[in-house]
């Protein structure tokens, strides 16, 4: 896939890959951006253009990580982004698939262990939130400092990566499919989300805080 470049009309990216929506809510930028291009847009919301287009082709397209890019922007600038990713977990993603599983269990009946299921998403939603707590507390207040003990485990994703396994390989009885469809979705989405932003907190900014 052809990269994103500064001319580009933002709404095309958005019609073509809505799965950046969240990521463009995280700089402030709504949809209705009209025939605006990423550069104008960009200027008018007081962002940094190239780590715009960073972020956002990092996101869409799996092969592509700018290593040396990144690691030319300040690191108060990336944890400014990491901060509000936490933010959206936090407060949309998340609580969305609580809500669609809570929906899900009550619509359906039993004997489909979707209850296991629910215990298992419970126990992984605390990962996150212990990930999130030691990053935004202990990690990044003290980014320059370089006594830093940082949780560098993918245990999330694979933790992600069964739970959806468990939908697939042993959902059982009777269930309602809209709903099933709808987590099964949601958990794709945010595993997406933090396998992409992964990418950009273990190799750039701990190898970052690291050297400092």
């Amino acid at each position: 896939m052809a990269l994103i470049q500064a001319q580009t009309k933002l709404s095309d990216i958005i019609i073509s890959n809505p799965d950046i929506i969240p990521v463009i809510n995280r700089f402030g930028i709504t949809l209705g951006t009209g025939d605006s291009t990423i550069d104008s847009i960009c200027a008018n919301h007081n962002l940094d253009t190239d780590f715009f287009l960073c972020i956002i082709n990092t996101f869409i397209n799996e092969e592509y990580f700018p290593e040396k890019i990144l690691k030319s922007f300040c690191a108060s600038t990336i944890v400014s982004y990491l901060e509000k990713t936490y933010n959206y977990y936090l407060h949309f993603q998340l609580p969305n698939i609580e809500r669609h599983f809570a929906s899900l269990i009550m619509r359906s009946g039993d004997n489909n262990n979707l209850g296991l299921m629910k215990r298992f998403f419970d126990e992984l939603k605390g990962d996150i939130i212990n990930r999130i707590n030691q990053d935004t507390q202990q990690w990044f207040p003290k980014i320059k400092s370089s006594n830093i003990k940082i949780d560098n485990s993918t245990s999330i994703l694979d933790k992600l990566n069964d739970l959806k396994s468990m939908f697939i390989i042993h959902l059982s009885g009777s269930y309602d499919l809209n709903l099933c469809y709808g987590v099964i979705s949601a958990i794709i989405l945010l595993e997406k989300d933090i396998r992409q932003n992964d990418r950009i907190r273990n190799r750039i900014l701990i190898p970052l805080s690291q050297s400092l």
